[in-house]
């Protein structure tokens, strides 16, 4: 076997352990999102830190890997509990929006514990604004008379993104302080 075969077996196989550490890490999101310590009435919850294996995967692998498993997240999201009013709310709350937590990895090769924190914040921050344009645009209804739909959208986006940015900042901290964003590459 030449060394040009051996090094396209040798992508393949990083690509195919990619491939599997990414279906592991959606169906530990899958489980974690079935938990709901916290539930609003117009969607959104807060979990038991079901964001985090896929920033984990971001920032492992990197944007592509981040937000494609992002997007099969959110899309799961949408088949176990959908709340569809439109078909573009539909693109901003699930794919787009969970799709946006890989946005983590752009600190892809950062594992410095406040790298795991920024890239919680940016991929969190991500799904905040779809979530937050999507509520401005399709759930301004539910605003209080004379509050303006955008200042509710992000009252209401933020009380449960909030609670869980806190706990996936924490737990991102943790484990990139224990090695785990390196170990196995």
């Amino acid at each position: 076997m030449s060394s040009a075969e051996k090094v396209v077996r040798s992508e393949k196989a990083v690509r195919l352990r990619a491939f599997a550490e990414a279906a592991v890490l959606i169906a530990l999101a899958t489980a974690l999102s079935l938990f709901k310590i916290y539930r609003l009435p117009q969607g959104g919850s807060v979990t038991p830190a079901s964001m985090v294996p896929i920033m984990i995967l971001a920032m492992r692998r990197g944007l592509k890997y981040g937000l494609a498993a992002g997007a099969v997240f959110g899309l799961i999201r949408l088949y176990l509990g959908p709340y569809v009013v439109h078909p573009v709310q539909l693109l901003l709350d699930y794919p787009l929006a969970f799709g946006a937590l890989g946005l983590a990895g752009i600190f892809k090769g950062r594992e410095r514990p406040l790298f795991a924190v920024a890239g919680a914040a940016v991929g969190i921050g991500g799904r905040f604004l779809c979530h937050w344009l999507s509520g401005i645009v399709f759930f301004a209804e539910y605003a209080p008379a004379g509050q303006h739909p955008a200042i509710y959208s992000a009252v209401y986006n933020g009380s449960y993104l909030g609670i869980e940015f806190v706990v996936s900042a924490v737990i991102m901290y943790l484990l990139a302080r224990a090695g785990v964003l390196k170990m196995f590459l």
